[in-house]
């Protein structure tokens, strides 16, 4: 029996989409949270750098805002909000990795929701004391 040649293959097409020129990362980053790009543009501050779906964050800043200048480059995770004597809200954030605290502004286009949970975790914490003082009772 004759020995049949494979198949020639077809090349694969460009995939320009996602990866032509590095143009979906040039204007954004993949959030180390919840994994979806976020746009580095953010409305009422100059240097974006948490996501505004999980206010999840990377230790990147060390003094100043945007400078980028922190070697740990760990994980930071929502911890509470204050607010300054302006009025304007920050989000704290702890790095997960050397425990560091820094306060970062919030973003116009940050999720409600996830804002007002925060801002509402101490709260939450007090009802729940209160919950069980009253079952032991």
């Amino acid at each position: 029996m004759p020995r049949r040649n494979p198949p020639a293959r077809r090349p694969q097409r460009r995939k320009d989409v996602l990866h032509g020129q590095r143009r979906h990362r040039a204007h954004d980053f993949r959030c180390v949270g919840c994994r979806l790009d976020v746009p580095l543009d953010a409305p009422g501050t100059a240097h974006r750098n948490h996501c505004p779906h999980c206010l999840a964050s990377l230790h990147v800043d060390r003094r100043v805002p945007g400078d980028r200048a922190a070697l740990c480059r760990g994980r930071m995770d929502a911890l509470s909000m204050a607010v300054r004597p302006n009025g304007e809200w920050m989000i704290i954030h702890r790095c997960l990795t050397c425990g560091e605290l820094s306060a970062n502004r919030i973003a116009g286009d940050d999720n409600a929701l996830v804002l007002m949970r925060l801002a509402l975790k101490p709260f939450q914490r007090i009802t729940d004391a209160v919950h069980r003082t009253l079952l032991a009772d």
